[in-house]
């Protein structure tokens, strides 16, 4: 095996203990025990035959030989409890272990940067940690192939302290024969190693393409996309093309199975004779000397012995470390996005909490452009807002309405430009600070599987009374009177059968609520009523003011109808801001872009 691929390979299998390590000690410890007891309890029984043996030879006492024999099965008693105990609180935590394995990886993605979750690199990284999880047991493969790797390293350690006598002996050099078969068995270890290099090799190839093979599997069995996608699947009859898919899948599968299984038998038969080589040149060697008089009776059971544990041991340590070393370099990727480092800079100054809302924001010179693209989404933005103002923006589709917002809350921060809080970058403002003053209902809100009071407080525990009032003056009310455990009531049956589905419409108000539950002082609204019927999105209007209170809102949208409440109005298109002013200044230039727009809308509304 090349040097750095070893090298490499040892680094990986360490980092992956420290990650178990890390994880949970009390598992870690558990399988080292379990492993130093299944390393060392054959060569305990190994020395008491020899011992015997020499003793029964030698006319030593039989009461001596049963206190003694009796003395080491305790022992052997003993060690055997202490695995089954260690092996109790293995299997009690390992589940467990996994699962928090999970747990951190789902709070690495909660706690990272938005700008990172659409960072190209980062989709790579998560797309390996995705791909590696797909074969064998996913991290559980770390706690199950560790503890054979290190019972092979140290079974193959006791042999060789135990035989190092035997290889070491001054009369061994004028023994021609036993020197000849002693540089053949140590040929035999290297054609071992050797043999070992090419089996990892073989081993990742299969692994690698096993997770190919199935990539469309686990899409549409294990990655839960169904429901998602179910209603065009349905409507549009998709079934056939992703069987397809799927068929196409199969049949490859199965070819490459048949090539996998005809070079496992050459890897069996190769693995098989290079043990029996290994044990066939050390018995010979045994035997020559035991021939010279040099051992024992009891010496030729303990090396006869030894000898077929070191062959076992080293011909497991090569397939566990091949093993071992995929595992581990499947383990990368995940260690990979564990430490990814976030981007955006957390400033430490804190937001000043004012009485009285007054606050003012202004964007200056900035332009934006998405992570792993060249367009700029936003160019040269020049815009202020003072706190307590109603401002509604409004333009086509892709005209950079949401970009701007996302950069407001510095979801993202500015590709060039600076936006300012009260005169000062936002950058050096506490981020946990900044972001709390803000109250968002984005135009691709989402809404969990938790219950309909936890959805608008997003806690666990949470003001009942608050949550009511908020769900009310977003105009849920008299849906929340229907619900079968009021607060209480699970949306969605993701997870409990009881569950409730609600409509698009519901899912907005609800969304709304939680904006007003948060009591922020800038409250924004991309399309809050994109999917409310004609009535609810009148009484929306109707309402705003009520339901705003002092806040600043910043109200988003592409339908001019629905922004006319708004004594301000930024237009964007293209990226830019292109007018501002109030529907009546707006309206009256009609080369201006809003005119354009509103002429559009309005033939609907006529």
């Amino acid at each position: 095996m090349n040097k750095n691929i070893l090298k490499t390979a040892v680094k990986q299998i360490i980092s992956v203990q420290r990650m178990l390590w890390q994880l949970d000690r009390t598992i870690f410890l558990m399988l080292v025990l379990k492993t130093i007891i299944d390393a060392v309890q054959p060569f305990i029984g190994i020395y008491l035959s020899a011992y015997v043996l020499d003793g029964l030879t030698s006319g030593q006492s039989i009461h001596s030989l049963i206190m003694t024999s009796t003395a080491v099965v305790g022992v052997i008693f003993v060690l055997t409890m202490l695995k089954a105990w260690a092996e109790m609180v293995y299997q009690t935590r390992r589940f467990a272990c996994w699962k928090n394995f999970e747990k951190c990886l789902s709070v690495r993605t909660l706690t990272m940067d938005y700008e990172l979750l659409e960072s190209p690199s980062v989709n790579n990284i998560r797309n390996r940690v995705r791909n590696d999880s797909n074969w064998g047991s996913g991290f559980l493969s770390v706690m199950e192939e560790l503890p054979v790797l290190y019972s092979a390293i140290l079974s193959t350690i006791f042999s060789i302290i135990i035989l190092l006598p035997l290889f070491t002996e001054k009369k061994l050099f004028a023994d021609p024969l036993s020197l000849v078969v002693l540089l053949l068995f140590i040929g035999v270890i290297i054609f071992n190693c050797g043999f070992g290099s090419k089996m990892r090799k073989k081993l990742e190839e299969y692994l690698t393409g096993m997770v190919e093979k199935t990539k469309w599997l686990g899409y549409f069995l294990w990655k839960q996309q169904i429901y998602k996608e179910g209603m065009d699947i349905r409507i549009f009859k998709g079934q056939k093309l992703i069987e397809a898919y799927l068929d196409r899948e199969v049949k490859e599968l199965i070819d490459y199975q048949k090539h996998i299984v005809r070079s496992e038998s050459k890897r069996g038969f190769g693995s098989g004779l290079a043990s029996g080589l290994l044990q066939m040149t050390a018995y010979l060697f045994v035997a020559l000397r035991a021939v010279a008089g040099a051992l024992s009776a009891g010496s030729v059971v303990k090396y006869a012995s030894t000898v077929y544990r070191f062959a076992d041991a080293v011909s497991q340590l090569f397939y566990s470390f091949a093993e071992n070393s995929i595992v581990a370099k499947r383990q990368q990727s995940t260690m990979d996005y564990m430490n990814i480092k976030d981007v955006l800079y957390k400033g430490s100054l804190p937001v000043e909490k004012r009485t009285d809302n007054e606050y003012e924001i202004e964007f200056h010179d900035v332009s934006f452009r998405y992570p792993g693209t060249e367009n700029y989404a936003l160019k040269h933005l020049n815009f202020k807002f003072t706190v307590g103002k109603r401002l509604a923006v409004v333009g086509m589709n892709g005209s950079g309405k949401t970009t701007m917002i996302k950069l407001l809350c510095r979801l993202y921060d500015p590709t060039e430009g600076m936006i300012t809080l009260n005169g000062i970058d936002i950058k050096k403002y506490n981020y946990s600070e900044y972001i709390s003053i803000f109250s968002v209902v984005f135009q691709d809100f989402k809404l969990f599987s938790f219950t309909l009071g936890q959805n608008v407080a997003t806690s666990v525990e949470y003001n009942k009374e608050r949550a009511r009032e908020a769900l009310i003056k977003a105009g849920f009310g008299k849906r929340l009177n229907e619900m079968p455990k009021g607060l209480d009531t699970n949306l969605y049956q993701n997870f409990e059968r009881d569950g409730v589905e609600i409509s698009g419409g519901e899912a907005q108000k609800i969304a709304l609520a939680r904006a007003l539950y948060k009591d922020a002082p800038f409250i924004i609204l991309d399309e809050p009523t994109a999917a409310l019927d004609p009535m609810a999105e009148y009484e929306i209007y109707t309402r705003f003011n009520e339901i705003v209170g002092d806040k600043t809102a910043v109200y988003i949208s592409h339908r001019l109808s629905s922004c006319r409440f708004c004594s301000d109005i930024a237009v964007f298109d293209n990226g830019k801001l292109v007018q501002r002013g109030s529907h009546d200044e707006l309206v009256a230039d009609k080369s201006g872009k809003y005119y354009e727009l509103w002429s559009a809308q309005a033939q609907y509304y006529a």
